[in-house]
């Protein structure tokens, strides 16, 4: 992995790939010292999202310990604790961390006893995600930063419009009374003396029509005509719905043995009658 510093250098020299540049001096920059890596601590995270720097080659404790030695010197220059560069770091160590151990696992060509270690396996790919994700948001906040430095000098005008533009400008004149104005909002909120239009009801659904009654009308039409034809009972039948409960209607009489069934062949018309108790 000495390489790694030689591509480290031609990453650093590509735009695109180079961390933003941050309000920070070149002296407050954390920058690591490594056997395998020299440079700024955001190159080496770079590296190690892109898979060009095994991370299980990366001696994390050397790391922490230059970071605390980093802190140490930016309180002693600046006189206080930089917090939230700690806090960050510390997030980006954790991963790393958690990282390392994962690689660090049986590959899993044999039989892997502990699950645990299966699941920490199948959280490389989340953990490089986590990485990306801090460089990510870094980013944008560094752009941020820029854009509220450079918005930082502009101010809103607070002076009226020049007079040139107030002259375009036509004079207002009313020339209508509070009494016009009165009868205007009297005339435009008074009822309409016209019939309003009826409401059209045919994209309603129909009322739901009762099986109890309509066998209340069957029964009245078979015992006033004894024998009847299906189609005799439902001849007055005003829609489909009115059919369909009829004929349910009929099946409940007929469950109930109220009425009996004749057809004198097949397909033949179903006529109905009702039977008395003597039959």
């Amino acid at each position: 992995m000495e390489s790694s510093g030689e591509s480290g250098g031609d990453l650093a020299s590509t735009p695109n790939d180079a961390p933003a540049p941050g309000p920070r001096t070149a002296s407050s920059v954390f920058a690591v010292q490594l056997t395998n890596f020299s440079g700024p601590f955001d190159l080496l995270l770079t590296l190690i999202s892109r898979r060009e720097l095994d991370v299980t080659e990366i001696a994390l404790a050397e790391v922490t310990d230059e970071f605390i030695a980093h802190i140490r010197h930016l309180q002693a220059v600046e006189g206080q604790w930089k917090l939230d560069e700690a806090s960050e770091f510390l997030v980006v160590a954790a991963t790393l961390l958690d990282l390392k151990a994962a690689k660090l696992l049986p590959a899993g060509t044999g039989v892997v006893e502990d699950e645990g270690d299966v699941a920490l396996l199948e959280a490389r790919d989340l953990l490089f995600a986590r990485l990306l994700q801090y460089r990510a948001f870094k980013e944008m906040a560094r752009e941020l930063f820029h854009r509220l430095e450079e918005e930082a000098g502009r101010h809103p005008r607070d002076a009226p419009p020049e007079p040139e533009v107030l002259a375009l400008l036509p004079e207002l004149r009313w020339q209508s009374t509070a009494a016009e104005f009165a009868a205007l909002a009297a005339r435009v909120l008074a009822p309409r003396g016209e019939k309003p239009a009826a409401v059209e009801t045919g994209h309603l659904v129909s009322a739901q029509v009762s099986i109890g009654e309509q066998s209340a009308v069957l029964a009245d039409l078979l015992q006033l005509n004894g024998t009847m034809t299906f189609g005799q009972l439902t001849l007055d039948s005003t829609s489909a719905a009115v059919l369909v409960a009829r004929f349910l209607a009929l099946l409940d009489l007929f469950r109930d043995g109220s009425v009996s069934f004749d057809q004198a062949a097949p397909l033949a018309e179903l006529r109905v009658s009702w039977r008395t108790d003597d039959a």
